[in-house]
């Protein structure tokens, strides 16, 4: 959820995007030498990321011909690493990509990881929240970000609520399961981790997705980025470096159990049930009823920016046509 509710500071962005330093480039002229590539995470490893796990385990990066390092965003986050060039890669959302792009921000989506949006707003089936005119009386538990009101107040208009009604509550560093048993009663997840991790802990969910309430809500996220600059100077690395990023999650797609087993190896800390469950629930997501995995929309691009413009959260000029690109997917 930090994802979603990431804020971008445009002047600092763009300070860093004025940096000459070209630090993952491969030295000297042998066309067969491996590119070192740096990719940055959104946040702590999970199924969103399978792909890229699988990618690395089974050869398909040094097959391109790529040594792909896989980090954690850190401080600054992966959509400032990518645009400072820190980063060759990293994982985004088509959210925070529309508001840098406006912001100037060069960073370009290259892929979308799932094809339909399965975040939404998380309760307790106790509380009887069973759709948003529900939210009335209740208490949500965020972050304070602006666009988690203007969500909130779209999902109730839809539904005929009065939005006014409900409380806002910043959890903190409180995760959505402390929060939920202590004093909230619905907070904005990812069913794909945290609701499977509910079903683990035995506890039952009543879900709104938001998908399910507004068009326009159907926006891309997670994402694969990179910087204009790169795709400009090395497009055969951007080229190479999506087709076994593809291949990993058509893996994924194909084979969830052996794909949730490298997650696990990789990352001994995640739970592995939780690993396994996730995975069989995500990886029919990833392409979804999209042509093939990563493609996108303009229409979905389009919706999304008009929502925040009509909501007041998008400041500067955004053309949808240039925030991403399907020309590196392999046909």
């Amino acid at each position: 959820m930090k994802r979603i509710l990431t804020v971008l500071f445009a002047a600092s962005l763009l300070t860093a995007c004025g940096a000459d330093k070209e630090p993952n480039s491969s030295s000297g002229d042998d066309k067969e030498a491996t590119q070192k590539v740096h990719f940055a995470l959104d946040w702590t490893p999970n199924t969103n990321h399978t792909g890229l796990y699988v990618a690395q385990e089974k050869g398909y990066f040094k097959e391109e011909g790529l040594d792909v390092e896989i980090m954690l965003p850190g401080e600054a986050g992966a959509d400032q690493l990518v645009a400072s060039g820190k980063a060759d890669f990293g994982i985004g959302a088509q959210e925070a990509l529309t508001e840098a792009r406006a912001a100037g921000i060069p960073i370009v989506s290259i892929a979308a990881i799932i094809q339909h949006n399965t975040s939404g707003f998380a309760s307790l089936k106790e509380a009887g929240i069973e759709s948003p005119k529900d939210f009335e009386g209740k208490n949500y538990g965020g972050w304070g970000a602006p666009i988690e009101k203007a969500v909130v107040e779209s999902l109730m208009e839809k539904d005929h609520g009065d939005s006014s009604k409900v409380k806002y509550i910043n959890m903190g560093s409180s995760d959505f399961f402390t929060a939920i048993q202590r004093d909230i009663d619905l907070a904005w997840v990812y069913y794909g981790w945290t609701g499977i991790e509910a079903e683990q802990r035995g506890m039952k969910l009543n879900m709104q997705y938001l998908k399910d309430y507004s068009e326009k809500l159907d926006y891309y996220t997670p994402i694969i980025t990179t910087n204009e600059k790169l795709i400009a100077k090395d497009p055969e690395k951007v080229k190479a470096f999506v087709a076994a990023t593809v291949k990993g999650y058509q893996f994924a797609i194909e084979h969830p159990e052996e794909a949730a087993e490298i997650l696990i190896q990789a990352v001994p800390d995640l739970d592995p049930e939780l690993v396994k469950k996730s995975q069989q629930w995500l990886s029919p997501k990833y392409q979804d009823d999209a042509p093939r995995f990563g493609e996108q929309q303009l229409k979905t691009w389009e919706n999304y920016a008009e929502w925040m413009d009509e909501n007041g959260l998008l400041e500067g000029e955004f053309n949808a046509k240039d925030a991403f690109t399907n020309e590196f997917l392999p046909n």
